[in-house]
């Protein structure tokens, strides 16, 4: 798959044992999809994270956010997801 570069950035509740919890099924699922050029982690201080991946489609790219883990958990405070032209 090749396509638009996206950035999904989000900000977790505070609620550490949970995050904690789902964190590896939130790891495992980006992982699994293969996506190009995948790059993705938490922040330094836990406190969200920030993927940035290739998918045809802003449709498609929405799509897979919407899967995550932490998505589907309810244990996202605040989230963006924005087409990234880097230089």
């Amino acid at each position: 798959m090749s396509g638009m570069r996206f950035v999904y950035c989000y900000w977790m509740k505070e609620d550490p044992g949970v995050v904690q919890q789902a964190a590896p099924k939130h790891a495992a699922y980006w992982h699994r999809l293969g996506l190009p050029d995948y790059v993705g982690g938490p922040f330094g201080d836990r406190s969200g994270g920030l993927a940035s991946f290739e998918a045809a489609t802003g449709e498609l790219a929405a799509h897979l956010v919407a899967g995550d883990p932490f998505q589907r958990a309810g244990l996202i405070n605040d989230w963006w997801l924005k087409v990234w032209v880097p230089d």
